[in-house]
């Protein structure tokens, strides 16, 4: 009878314990390429319509302050599925391979989908890749993706009608198409279809969706202008317009999926640029989409805010609050640790990240302390940039002056402090230090001769 009555309090615990599991959530981060938090509706953009996009905001919630790893494609991304800052990162700039991909992720590096994947997630990458061809230690397929499908290079994914696509490590040649504006496929087309396809094939169990979406890049181009074909606007401004809300209208074919399927309270949905604004105020875009940087300075290849800010969104029903605006700063490096701890998966030993974990910052609660932020860029000069507390330094070369924002009082970067702010100055330029792991690949080194920074 004692026999009986200890296996049925074990059988009653193991229930318990089974009843208390939480479930493990889907996770699904759409990285769009050069989207600008100014493109979107829901911060403050008046000519671009994006409604799927401001409707998950306000089923959600949208950040003012969401850092990207840095303001290129590759190193920015590296941070995101590494949880490295660019002081760590094993890719700090965009660097080329010919014929085709970049410089791969080395052996050995810990990624987003590998710890995914070992606590039972389906994984895929879908949309553009950028961190090393298939026969590379970059490839999406060594570093935790089950399914790939996409460009694997940046320079191809340049064209919007390009001659193939892969379908994991396997070219799909695409008939009609000349990669270069001209075709029968447009490449947006597949990848969403396929997204869907992903989402439908792995509904019983969860799956990790990097959906690294490739508009609104340039070139611009699009196949169809859409509401805007009738705009008084050049080709090029009808163009991006259309690909945002054409970027738009495929997160709401995703969102409308997960409805559908019943997982909408099941699936935690972030969204962000690779970068800030990626066109001069002056340009022709610039001009017309004059929100594009939201009110702050700089925009890509460069280390002010309007290059580092994403318009980040975070829907999750029933756990991210709905209607909620953050003011408060987090960065792409937080993704891997609070993948992590959504999923109750161990991190590998000896590794540690740079991030912070948001589970407790995305329901509703404060952003984790830290004591900085860190970026730094290796395109013609060695750009550096690290924020601590409300204080942002920049520092445009290696023998450039280190200026001192306030950001509190001074979002848009427009008055340097650094001669009445020694003592800051001092501060910042021991963090650009500390902050950093020297790296044979990544030294810090001046503009070359007659190359202005960004204003």
């Amino acid at each position: 009878m004692k026999t009986n009555l200890s296996l049925f309090a074990l059988l009653c615990a193991l229930c318990g314990q089974l009843i208390a599991a939480p479930a493990k959530p889907n996770i699904i981060f759409i990285l769009s390429d050069d989207l600008a938090q100014g493109d979107l509706g829901c911060y403050g953009q008046k000519l671009i319509q994006t409604p799927h996009l401001d409707r998950m905001a306000r089923e959600g919630t949208l950040y003012t302050q969401g850092y990207c790893g840095t303001s290129v494609c590759a190193p920015s991304r590296t941070s995101l599925i590494t949880g490295l800052h660019m002081g760590h990162s094993p890719i700090r700039a965009n660097r080329e391979i010919q014929p085709e991909g970049q410089k791969p992720l080395p052996a050995g590096t810990v990624t987003v989908a590998q710890i995914l994947k070992s606590a039972g997630y389906a994984t895929a990458c879908i949309g553009k890749w950028g961190m090393g061809m298939f026969d590379t230690t970059g490839s999406p397929l060594k570093n935790g993706f089950d399914h790939f499908f996409g460009y694997n290079c940046q320079r191809h994914a340049h064209s919007y009608f390009p001659t193939y696509l892969y379908n994991d490590d396997q070219r799909i040649e695409l008939p009609g198409n000349d990669g270069k504006g001209v075709g029968k496929t447009y490449a947006q087309n597949l990848i969403a279809d396929e997204t869907l396809k992903f989402v439908r094939a792995n509904k019983e169990r969860p799956f990790f969706l990097y959906y690294s979406i490739t508009l609104p890049h340039g070139r611009h181009e699009i196949d169809d202008f859409g509401i805007y074909k009738d705009k008084p606007w050049t080709q090029q401004q009808k163009a991006y317009a259309a690909q945002v809300t054409r970027l738009d209208s495929d997160v709401g074919r995703l969102i409308a999926l997960l409805k559908e399927l019943g997982l909408d309270e099941k699936t935690l949905v972030m969204t962000a640029g690779d970068n800030g604004s990626s066109f001069d105020p002056q340009s022709e875009l610039g001009k017309l989409f004059e929100q594009a940087s939201n009110g702050l300075r700089g925009f890509k290849r460069g280390l002010y805010e309007g290059a580092l800010r994403q318009a980040a969104i975070a829907r999750w029903p029933g756990t991210v609050p709905a209607g909620r605006v953050s003011h408060e700063p987090w960065a792409f490096w937080d993704f891997l640790p609070t993948t992590a701890e959504l999923a109750g998966a161990k991190l590998p030993a000896g590794f540690k990240p740079d991030g912070r974990s948001l589970v407790s910052f995305l329901k509703g609660g404060a952003a984790p302390a830290r004591d900085y932020f860190y970026w730094e860029l290796h395109e013609g000069a060695s750009l550096q940039a690290v924020r601590f507390g409300d204080w942002k330094a920049v520092k445009n070369g290696l023998s450039a002056t280190t200026e001192i924002y306030d950001l509190k009082a001074d979002a848009g970067e427009k008055t340097n402090l650094a001669a009445d702010k020694p003592e800051l100055v001092a501060k910042a330029e021991a963090l650009f230090k500390s902050a950093r792991t020297e790296h044979p690949d990544w030294p810090l080194r001046d503009r070359p001769a007659g190359k202005g920074k960004q204003k």
